[in-house]
């Protein structure tokens, strides 16, 4: 096996991304970020699909579209009707293939607080042809997230209070219970596709109250347990 090293790259490698970790002054790093898609009933219903139990379905962020607490969310281009969708993040300690919905939790590392922000007139337009949702889901600066709180310090949130603000205002409001796929679930199923490894990331899923935000919004996301999450649109 050909090793590439620092003194052998042809280019100059990406510096690696990582999330802060409450109360140490270590970092997680990060591999993938996986997003499931329509996991509260309210939001699948006022995205237009059908709320019963179908089998999860997943997109991916990619690392280096992570905007840390705090700073600001430019912006995109090519788009006029960008939304904002708060998510609860597990991050995993642990990986593997086919993990039983048993011991899902125990790949758990912890969680966090996170926006999925998409270009829905893009998405929409993936969505009426039939295409990858990329372009509207995994472009520069789409993932604001928060620190990561260790599940050994919280434990592994099954219920609470999940809202984002928009300029002091309630956007969106739901609780964790009301997802349809519940955090084991979700691990347990992607295992069965990919080989998950420490360090990815799973986005939870949005409750209802999506919208667009525009240049000098100020956006604020909370989930109870977790935390908070700020960043400012520019």
């Amino acid at each position: 096996m050909n090793i590439a090293t620092p003194q052998n790259h042809v280019v100059q490698a990406p510096a690696p991304v990582s999330l802060p970790v409450r109360g140490t002054q270590s970092r997680f790093p990060v591999h993938r970020i996986y997003c499931v898609g329509r996991n509260y009933a309210a939001h699948t219903i006022e995205m237009g699909g059908d709320p019963n139990r179908e089998a999860p379905f997943f997109f991916q962020k990619n690392p280096d579209n992570i905007v840390l607490d705090g700073a600001d969310f430019p912006y995109p281009p090519r788009s006029s009707n960008v939304h904002h969708e708060i998510e609860m993040i597990v991050a995993l300690a642990k990986g593997g293939k086919d993990i039983p919905l048993e011991s899902a939790l125990d790949h758990v590392y912890g969680y966090a607080v996170g926006l999925d922000m998409t270009r829905r007139d893009l998405q929409d337009e993936c969505k009426k042809a039939a295409r990858p949702w990329e372009i509207g889901k995994a472009f520069e600066h789409s993932a604001p997230m928060g620190e990561i709180v260790p599940a050994s310090a919280i434990g592994h949130p099954e219920n609470g209070a999940i809202w984002l603000k928009v300029n002091g205002e309630i956007r969106q409001q739901g609780d964790l219970n009301h997802m349809i796929w519940k955090v084991p679930e979700m691990i347990s199923y992607l295992s069965g596709l990919f080989e998950l490894q420490p360090g990815d990331l799973i986005m939870s899923g949005t409750p209802s109250g999506v919208g667009a935000i525009v240049r000098g919004d100020v956006m604020e996301g909370h989930i109870e347990g977790i935390g908070t999450l700020h960043t400012k649109v520019v």
